[in-house]
Protein backbone atom coordinates (compact mmCIF):
# COMPACT_ATOMS: atom_id res chain seq x y z
CA UNK A 1 0.00 0.00 0.00
CA UNK A 2 3.00 2.17 0.82
CA UNK A 3 4.60 1.54 -2.34
CA UNK A 4 1.48 2.06 -4.27
CA UNK A 5 1.01 5.83 -2.35
CA UNK A 6 4.47 6.69 -3.28
CA UNK A 7 4.20 5.77 -6.79
CA UNK A 8 0.92 8.26 -6.87
CA UNK A 9 2.64 11.09 -5.46
CA UNK A 10 6.07 10.43 -8.21
CA UNK A 11 2.90 10.50 -10.86
CA UNK A 12 1.14 13.59 -9.51
CA UNK A 13 4.83 15.37 -9.43
CA UNK A 14 5.79 14.32 -12.71
CA UNK A 15 2.48 15.37 -14.42
CA UNK A 16 2.31 19.15 -12.98
CA UNK A 17 5.88 20.35 -12.09
CA UNK A 18 6.34 20.58 -15.52
CA UNK A 19 5.05 23.16 -18.07
CA UNK A 20 3.04 22.69 -21.48
CA UNK A 21 6.11 24.70 -23.06
CA UNK A 22 8.78 22.92 -21.36
CA UNK A 23 9.72 20.08 -23.87
CA UNK A 24 10.37 17.11 -22.79
CA UNK A 25 9.17 16.23 -19.45
CA UNK A 26 11.45 16.11 -16.50
CA UNK A 27 11.41 14.78 -13.44
CA UNK A 28 11.80 17.32 -10.25
CA UNK A 29 12.99 15.96 -6.92
CA UNK A 30 10.39 17.18 -3.66
CA UNK A 31 9.92 15.88 -0.36
CA UNK A 32 6.48 15.36 1.05
CA UNK A 33 3.29 14.37 -0.38
CA UNK A 34 1.42 16.05 -3.18
CA UNK A 35 -2.46 15.90 -2.60
CA UNK A 36 -4.29 14.82 -5.70
CA UNK A 37 -7.35 16.73 -7.32
CA UNK A 38 -10.21 15.50 -7.30
CA UNK A 39 -13.02 17.93 -7.96
CA UNK A 40 -15.13 19.27 -11.09
CA UNK A 41 -14.13 22.48 -13.02
CA UNK A 42 -17.02 24.17 -12.12
CA UNK A 43 -15.31 23.60 -8.17
CA UNK A 44 -12.45 26.18 -9.67
CA UNK A 45 -11.40 29.32 -6.67
CA UNK A 46 -8.21 29.75 -7.95
CA UNK A 47 -7.59 29.69 -11.18
CA UNK A 48 -9.51 31.57 -14.14
CA UNK A 49 -10.41 30.19 -17.30
CA UNK A 50 -7.43 30.11 -19.69
CA UNK A 51 -6.08 28.74 -22.69
CA UNK A 52 -2.33 28.68 -21.03
CA UNK A 53 -2.73 26.27 -18.14
CA UNK A 54 -3.96 22.41 -18.82
CA UNK A 55 -6.75 21.32 -17.46
CA UNK A 56 -4.13 19.09 -15.03
CA UNK A 57 -1.97 21.93 -14.16
CA UNK A 58 -5.23 24.23 -13.50
CA UNK A 59 -6.62 20.83 -11.01
CA UNK A 60 -2.86 20.47 -8.93
CA UNK A 61 -2.64 24.71 -8.48
CA UNK A 62 -6.26 24.50 -7.10
CA UNK A 63 -5.36 21.93 -4.62
CA UNK A 64 -1.97 22.40 -4.04
CA UNK A 65 -1.67 26.45 -4.38
CA UNK A 66 1.13 26.55 -6.62
CA UNK A 67 2.74 25.39 -9.69
CA UNK A 68 6.00 24.79 -11.22
CA UNK A 69 6.42 25.77 -15.04
CA UNK A 70 10.21 24.40 -15.80
CA UNK A 71 12.19 26.01 -18.12
CA UNK A 72 10.23 29.33 -18.78
CA UNK A 73 12.83 32.60 -18.52
CA UNK A 74 15.69 32.01 -20.73
CA UNK A 75 19.37 31.86 -19.61
CA UNK A 76 20.28 34.90 -21.86
CA UNK A 77 17.30 36.94 -19.69
CA UNK A 78 18.80 35.15 -16.29
CA UNK A 79 22.63 36.12 -17.14
CA UNK A 80 21.56 40.09 -17.98
CA UNK A 81 19.40 39.71 -14.30
CA UNK A 82 22.51 38.66 -12.67
CA UNK A 83 25.18 40.79 -14.38
CA UNK A 84 22.64 43.96 -13.47
CA UNK A 85 22.75 42.70 -10.11
CA UNK A 86 26.69 42.53 -9.26
CA UNK A 87 26.47 46.44 -11.01
CA UNK A 88 24.69 47.31 -7.97
CA UNK A 89 26.52 45.25 -5.20
CA UNK A 90 29.86 46.95 -6.65
CA UNK A 91 27.53 50.47 -6.98
CA UNK A 92 27.96 50.90 -11.07
CA UNK A 93 24.69 51.00 -11.18
CA UNK A 94 21.95 53.37 -8.29
CA UNK A 95 18.81 53.27 -9.21
CA UNK A 96 17.07 55.63 -7.61
CA UNK A 97 13.98 53.73 -5.66
CA UNK A 98 16.06 50.37 -5.13
CA UNK A 99 16.45 49.06 -1.42
CA UNK A 100 19.32 46.98 -0.72
CA UNK A 101 19.38 44.90 2.29
CA UNK A 102 22.29 43.31 3.73
CA UNK A 103 22.32 39.87 5.94
CA UNK A 104 21.71 40.83 9.80
CA UNK A 105 24.79 39.21 10.78
CA UNK A 106 27.05 40.98 8.47
CA UNK A 107 24.80 44.62 9.53
CA UNK A 108 27.14 46.15 11.97
CA UNK A 109 30.96 44.61 10.05
CA UNK A 110 33.06 46.52 8.11
CA UNK A 111 32.70 46.25 4.42
CA UNK A 112 33.71 46.41 0.56
CA UNK A 113 30.42 46.57 -1.55
CA UNK A 114 30.00 43.24 -3.64
CA UNK A 115 28.03 40.36 -3.63
CA UNK A 116 28.89 38.71 -0.64
CA UNK A 117 27.39 42.01 1.46
CA UNK A 118 24.24 41.80 -0.32
CA UNK A 119 21.20 39.78 0.60
CA UNK A 120 18.45 41.17 -1.36
CA UNK A 121 17.45 44.03 -3.61
CA UNK A 122 13.84 45.69 -3.63
CA UNK A 123 11.64 47.76 -5.65
CA UNK A 124 12.88 46.75 -8.64
CA UNK A 125 10.80 49.36 -10.30
CA UNK A 126 13.68 52.16 -11.30
CA UNK A 127 15.90 49.36 -12.35
CA UNK A 128 14.63 49.07 -16.16
CA UNK A 129 17.30 45.85 -16.75
CA UNK A 130 15.74 44.27 -13.79
CA UNK A 131 12.34 45.57 -14.05
CA UNK A 132 12.33 43.81 -17.58
CA UNK A 133 11.66 40.52 -15.49
CA UNK A 134 7.82 41.83 -14.69
CA UNK A 135 7.10 42.20 -18.27
CA UNK A 136 8.19 39.21 -19.54
CA UNK A 137 5.77 38.05 -21.97
CA UNK A 138 6.40 34.27 -20.72
CA UNK A 139 6.15 35.31 -16.94
CA UNK A 140 2.64 37.31 -17.82
CA UNK A 141 0.97 34.67 -20.27
CA UNK A 142 0.84 32.79 -16.71
CA UNK A 143 0.28 35.41 -14.48
CA UNK A 144 -3.06 36.21 -16.58
CA UNK A 145 -4.30 33.13 -15.35
CA UNK A 146 -4.81 34.10 -12.24
CA UNK A 147 -4.88 37.70 -11.93
CA UNK A 148 -7.05 38.29 -15.44
CA UNK A 149 -5.84 40.92 -18.38
CA UNK A 150 -5.48 43.55 -16.26
CA UNK A 151 -2.30 43.26 -14.17
CA UNK A 152 -0.09 45.39 -11.91
CA UNK A 153 3.57 44.41 -10.29
CA UNK A 154 3.30 45.91 -6.60
CA UNK A 155 6.59 44.25 -5.08
CA UNK A 156 9.73 43.10 -6.79
CA UNK A 157 12.86 41.77 -5.47
CA UNK A 158 15.91 39.71 -6.55
CA UNK A 159 16.82 37.41 -3.59
CA UNK A 160 20.98 36.68 -3.41
CA UNK A 161 20.76 33.79 -0.39
CA UNK A 162 23.96 33.64 1.03
CA UNK A 163 26.33 31.21 2.60
CA UNK A 164 25.40 30.98 5.90
CA UNK A 165 27.63 32.46 8.70
CA UNK A 166 26.76 30.02 11.07
CA UNK A 167 24.38 31.71 12.64
CA UNK A 168 21.40 30.58 10.52
CA UNK A 169 20.72 33.86 9.84
CA UNK A 170 20.05 32.87 5.58
CA UNK A 171 17.16 30.87 6.66
CA UNK A 172 13.74 32.59 5.63
CA UNK A 173 10.59 31.71 8.40
CA UNK A 174 7.49 30.00 7.19
CA UNK A 175 5.31 32.81 6.33
CA UNK A 176 2.18 33.65 3.73
CA UNK A 177 3.06 36.49 1.51
CA UNK A 178 -0.50 38.21 1.91
CA UNK A 179 0.90 39.24 5.50
CA UNK A 180 2.46 42.16 3.86
CA UNK A 181 0.24 43.02 1.39
CA UNK A 182 -3.00 45.83 2.00
CA UNK A 183 -5.11 43.99 -1.35
CA UNK A 184 -7.80 41.92 -1.64
CA UNK A 185 -9.05 39.99 -3.15
CA UNK A 186 -6.36 37.05 -1.81
CA UNK A 187 -7.05 34.94 -5.11
CA UNK A 188 -6.46 37.64 -7.68
CA UNK A 189 -2.77 38.00 -6.53
CA UNK A 190 0.18 35.72 -7.44
CA UNK A 191 3.69 35.62 -7.17
CA UNK A 192 6.03 34.37 -9.94
CA UNK A 193 9.43 33.62 -8.13
CA UNK A 194 12.57 32.23 -11.26
CA UNK A 195 15.23 30.42 -9.93
CA UNK A 196 18.62 32.15 -11.35
CA UNK A 197 20.99 28.92 -11.01
CA UNK A 198 19.86 25.08 -9.75
CA UNK A 199 18.14 25.61 -6.25
CA UNK A 200 17.83 22.92 -3.66
CA UNK A 201 17.99 22.03 0.41
CA UNK A 202 21.83 22.37 0.02
CA UNK A 203 21.11 26.07 -0.72
CA UNK A 204 18.23 26.89 0.61
CA UNK A 205 15.27 26.23 -1.74
CA UNK A 206 11.74 27.13 -1.24
CA UNK A 207 9.68 24.82 0.98
CA UNK A 208 5.80 24.87 0.91
CA UNK A 209 3.08 23.68 2.72
CA UNK A 210 0.48 22.23 -0.15
CA UNK A 211 -3.15 22.86 0.32
CA UNK A 212 -2.27 26.04 3.14
CA UNK A 213 -3.76 28.64 0.48
CA UNK A 214 -7.67 27.34 2.14
CA UNK A 215 -6.37 28.37 5.53
CA UNK A 216 -7.23 32.59 6.28
CA UNK A 217 -4.03 34.60 6.94
CA UNK A 218 -2.76 33.82 10.18
CA UNK A 219 -0.55 36.01 12.69
CA UNK A 220 3.01 36.97 11.60
CA UNK A 221 6.03 38.52 13.62
CA UNK A 222 9.82 37.64 14.31
CA UNK A 223 10.72 34.19 15.61
CA UNK A 224 12.36 33.53 18.56
CA UNK A 225 15.82 32.42 17.05
CA UNK A 226 18.95 32.68 18.54
CA UNK A 227 21.28 33.96 15.67
CA UNK A 228 18.79 36.78 14.75
CA UNK A 229 16.29 37.53 11.73
CA UNK A 230 16.42 39.60 9.22
CA UNK A 231 14.58 42.93 8.50
CA UNK A 232 11.22 42.30 8.32
CA UNK A 233 11.49 38.12 7.80
CA UNK A 234 8.42 37.62 9.56
CA UNK A 235 7.11 34.40 10.12
CA UNK A 236 3.40 32.02 11.36
CA UNK A 237 3.45 31.73 15.14
CA UNK A 238 1.72 29.04 15.39
CA UNK A 239 1.39 26.81 11.65
CA UNK A 240 1.00 23.15 11.74
CA UNK A 241 4.82 21.92 11.51
CA UNK A 242 3.55 18.63 10.88
CA UNK A 243 2.09 19.24 7.52
CA UNK A 244 3.53 17.52 4.85
CA UNK A 245 6.29 19.46 3.64
CA UNK A 246 7.49 20.17 -0.26
CA UNK A 247 11.31 21.32 -1.03
CA UNK A 248 11.03 22.70 -4.59
CA UNK A 249 14.07 21.84 -6.08
CA UNK A 250 14.60 23.80 -9.35
CA UNK A 251 16.81 24.35 -12.54
CA UNK A 252 18.40 27.91 -13.89
CA UNK A 253 14.82 29.43 -15.34
CA UNK A 254 12.29 27.72 -13.63
CA UNK A 255 9.54 29.26 -12.58
CA UNK A 256 6.94 28.54 -9.65
CA UNK A 257 3.74 30.46 -8.90
CA UNK A 258 1.81 30.42 -5.91
CA UNK A 259 -0.74 31.75 -3.72
CA UNK A 260 -0.47 34.35 -1.29
CA UNK A 261 -1.24 32.72 1.21
CA UNK A 262 0.23 29.27 0.79
CA UNK A 263 2.94 28.83 3.97
CA UNK A 264 6.45 29.06 2.76
CA UNK A 265 9.80 29.95 3.53
CA UNK A 266 13.53 28.59 3.26
CA UNK A 267 16.08 26.35 4.59
CA UNK A 268 19.43 27.97 5.13
CA UNK A 269 22.54 28.43 2.84
CA UNK A 270 24.60 24.90 3.48
CA UNK A 271 27.01 25.42 0.55
CA UNK A 272 29.87 28.32 -0.25
CA UNK A 273 27.85 30.06 -2.96
CA UNK A 274 24.97 32.45 -3.59
CA UNK A 275 21.36 31.14 -4.26
CA UNK A 276 20.00 33.93 -6.35
CA UNK A 277 16.28 34.31 -7.34
CA UNK A 278 14.21 36.67 -8.99
CA UNK A 279 10.30 37.28 -8.24
CA UNK A 280 7.64 39.35 -8.79
CA UNK A 281 3.94 39.65 -6.70
CA UNK A 282 1.14 40.49 -9.04
CA UNK A 283 -2.32 41.74 -8.18
CA UNK A 284 -5.25 42.46 -10.64
CA UNK A 285 -6.25 45.67 -11.02
CA UNK A 286 -9.17 45.25 -9.74
CA UNK A 287 -8.22 44.38 -6.27
CA UNK A 288 -9.13 47.28 -3.89
CA UNK A 289 -6.98 48.36 -0.82
CA UNK A 290 -8.13 47.31 2.62
CA UNK A 291 -7.65 49.21 6.27
CA UNK A 292 -5.15 47.64 7.94
CA UNK A 293 -5.40 49.17 11.31
CA UNK A 294 -6.35 47.09 13.99
CA UNK A 295 -5.85 43.45 11.92
CA UNK A 296 -3.13 41.31 11.94
CA UNK A 297 -1.01 42.82 9.74
CA UNK A 298 -0.93 46.16 11.78
CA UNK A 299 3.09 45.51 12.81
CA UNK A 300 3.83 44.65 9.31
CA UNK A 301 2.76 48.00 8.23
CA UNK A 302 4.45 50.20 10.88
CA UNK A 303 8.01 48.16 9.86
CA UNK A 304 7.21 48.66 6.47
CA UNK A 305 6.46 52.68 7.15
CA UNK A 306 9.66 53.05 9.23
CA UNK A 307 11.95 51.09 6.36
CA UNK A 308 10.46 53.57 3.84
CA UNK A 309 11.61 56.73 6.01
CA UNK A 310 14.77 55.10 6.96
CA UNK A 311 15.70 54.74 3.13
CA UNK A 312 13.76 57.08 1.14
CA UNK A 313 13.57 59.75 3.93
CA UNK A 314 10.14 60.13 2.54
CA UNK A 315 8.19 61.31 5.75
CA UNK A 316 5.07 61.87 4.26
CA UNK A 317 4.47 58.08 3.98
CA UNK A 318 1.71 57.43 6.52
CA UNK A 319 0.74 53.95 5.64
CA UNK A 320 1.44 50.85 3.70
CA UNK A 321 -0.96 51.41 0.78
CA UNK A 322 0.85 54.72 0.27
CA UNK A 323 3.95 53.17 0.09
CA UNK A 324 2.19 50.40 -2.10
CA UNK A 325 0.33 52.80 -4.56
CA UNK A 326 3.54 54.62 -5.41
CA UNK A 327 5.47 51.05 -6.58
CA UNK A 328 2.66 49.39 -8.55
CA UNK A 329 3.45 49.69 -11.83
CA UNK A 330 0.71 48.20 -14.86
CA UNK A 331 2.29 45.86 -17.05
CA UNK A 332 -0.50 44.59 -18.58
CA UNK A 333 -4.36 45.87 -19.55
CA UNK A 334 -5.93 48.54 -18.11
CA UNK A 335 -5.45 50.15 -14.28
CA UNK A 336 -8.87 50.08 -12.58
CA UNK A 337 -8.85 50.24 -8.93
CA UNK A 338 -5.40 50.31 -7.63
Amino acid sequence: MEQQCASARLRIVLGHLVGPSAGTLVATHTSGPIAPASFHPQQFQYTLDNNVLSLEQRKFYEENGFLVIKNLVSDADIERFRVEFEKICKKESKPAGLMVMRDVSLAKSEYIPSEKTIVKVQNLHDDKELFRYCTLPEILKYVECFTGPNIMAVHTMLINKPPDTGKKTSRHPMHQDLHYFPFRPSNLIVCAWTAMEHTDRNNGCLAVLPGTHKLPLKPHDYPQWEGGVNTMYHGIQNYDQDHARVHLVMEKGDTVFFHPLLIHGSGQNRTQGFRKAISCHFVSADCHYIDMKGTSQENIQKEVVETVRKFYGNANTTDLKDFMMSQAQLVKGERTNL
